[in-house]
């Protein structure tokens, strides 16, 4: 396994920087993070998780998807789609690694997304594996191991040196275009830095979450429970949850007279808003305990009944740490679950 010591992660950065644009981790505060395009002397954030999830690289927040001119009856449709240039992720956690291949199943399905594509093609997602999980922590419940991150490279940190393992041919190619400041390594330390991680795993709080009462099978069962009234009581409907989520994948789209022509965006939607799915009758939920079952039934349940079991949550915690009344996933699976 190849390795490069903590104090040359820099010139790493610097060497990848050169040849690619590179995003990694970056302190907005103590313990709070964000990703930022680098720049020679940053420093990587030691913080578990970004606030926001990586998602955005892939499936932004706002995006321009095209623009038309009119002159009288005739209609210019403009494709404004640019091949992206080559990039790469630096420091991607487990669960928000995973959290793509849930993104994939909607945007690459047909009919392909071919923005979500253009991006995903033309992205290197290099892993970090976690070493101390946060109290908020569940992603195992979901089959996730913190400790084997995945993505096209793995990074394994054992205290002074980062080892790299490449999972894919994209992850090949970006070991190959550094190799030259890497060397091999004794990587033996690993196993002990991946099983104290799998052991605080097991003594966090959420250690015990199971999955076994949801799935598709369950629709009605959970559909018709009558605790979504007081699980959805105090809710506020602000969306914080899905924002922050790496599998949320509503969006709006909306054009706009700029004066001069027509643009057409595409933003974030949130199945808590009043005015989601609004057509022109009304809108199909109009009660917040319908838009509050809607967003974790299909986490939970319609998502897996139609991708073959797989959840539509990873664990990464967020929606646990920003709720301002402290309602999410966790508390509807144990009010859910079979006693």
């Amino acid at each position: 396994m190849l390795k490069i010591s903590a104090s040359n992660l820099n010139a790493l950065f610097d060497r990848i920087a050169e040849k690619q644009t590179l995003y990694i981790p970056v302190d907005r505060e103590p313990n709070v993070s964000e990703y930022k395009k680098y720049e020679s002397g940053m420093t990587m954030s030691k913080a578990l998780n970004t606030v926001r999830s990586a998602k955005d690289f892939f499936f932004p927040q706002t995006e321009n998807l095209a623009e038309f001119k009119m002159s009288g009856k005739t209609i210019e449709v403009k494709d404004i789609r640019k091949e992206n240039e080559d990039f790469v992720v630096f420091g991607v956690r487990a669960c928000d690694a995973r959290s793509f291949g849930i993104l994939d199943k909607v945007f690459l399905s047909e009919p392909v997304d071919s923005f979500y594509k253009n991006r995903r093609d033309h992205g290197t997602i290099v892993t970090m594996a976690c070493t101390r999980p946060a109290e908020t922590c569940f992603c195992t419940t979901f089959g996730i191991d913190p400790t084997v991150p995945g993505g096209d490279v793995s990074v394994f940190f054992d205290g002074e040196n980062y080892f790299f393992l490449d999972n894919t041919p994209k992850g090949e190619a970006f070991v190959a275009s550094v190799s030259d400041l890497l060397e091999n390594g004794d990587a033996s330390k690993l196993a002990e830095v991946q099983e104290n991680a799998r052991n605080i795993m097991k003594k966090l709080p959420l250690a015990g979450l199971s999955t076994d009462s949801f799935g598709g099978e369950r629709l009605m069962e959970h559909f018709n429970s009558d605790k979504w009234a007081e699980l959805s009581e105090s809710c506020f409907g602000c969306g914080t949850c899905t924002f922050v989520c790496p599998t949320c994948q509503c969006y709006d789209i909306r054009d706009f007279d700029t004066g001069n022509g027509i643009k057409r965006f595409r933003c974030w939607d949130s199945c808590m808003y009043s005015d989601f799915t609004k057509m022109a009758h009304g809108n199909s939920r109009n009660s917040q305990l319908e838009r509050f079952r809607q967003r974790f039934m299909h986490k939970l349940v319609y998502f897996p009944a139609n991708n073959d079991g797989e959840f539509g949550c990873v664990g990464c915690g967020r929606c646990l740490s920003k709720c301002p009344i402290s309602m999410n996933i966790v508390k509807v699976m144990k009010a859910l679950e079979d006693k």
